[in-house]
């Protein structure tokens, strides 16, 4: 059974039909919407700060989900992280404290830091790291370290690629249910 604690006295809500792996880690302010998917050793830490996430999104094996922390000293804030409905978060991915809105692909290996912003309709490239306060915009691909803009996305790569994806970690999660 997957790791599921309060931080705080707060407790992780997850909504309906979600699958958690039995070494998954979520804790803390963690809110899940409906179809969500959190694999095989991937750690959701709502401990610091809140972790919102929309609706059909999977979080693969090793990926690592966090923020920074709220109290900070004056004149500094902490980063929530909030994603968006059917975002793909790819296997050892890193995801901190930033806002990853509808239909994004985050490729296995990047790093998002925080203050970011990801568009929909965006792919995030396997081990991209997208530097902190870097505002992706909708509808293009981003990769390389520093991650910059190589191309817009086709709707032929919207479908094949981010909506596949996503309808996959929903088949797949039905497996183990």
């Amino acid at each position: 059974m997957a790791l599921i604690l309060p931080v705080k006295g707060v407790s992780p809500k997850m909504g309906s039909n979600c699958f958690l792996a039995p070494n998954a880690t979520v804790v803390g302010d963690v809110q899940m919407g409906d179809d969500c998917s959190v694999w095989f050793n991937a750690v959701v830490r709502g401990d610091v700060n809140s972790i919102r996430i929309g609706n059909k999104v999977n979080i693969q094996d090793g990926a690592v989900l966090h923020c920074t922390y709220q109290n900070l000293p004056a004149g500094q804030a902490g980063t929530k992280l909030v994603l968006g409905n059917k975002v793909s978060i790819g296997h050892n991915a890193i995801v901190h404290g930033c806002k990853v809105h509808d239909n994004v692909l985050i490729g296995m290996g990047a790093i998002v830091m925080d203050n970011c912003e990801i568009g929909s309709n965006t792919i995030i490239a396997a081990g991209a790291v997208v530097t902190e306060g870097t505002k992706v915009p909708s509808g293009c691909i981003y990769a390389g370290v520093p991650a910059k803009k190589v191309k817009d996305i086709s709707e032929e790569l919207i479908h094949g690629e981010i909506d596949r994806i996503a309808n996959n970690y929903l088949m797949y999660s039905s497996w183990f249910k």
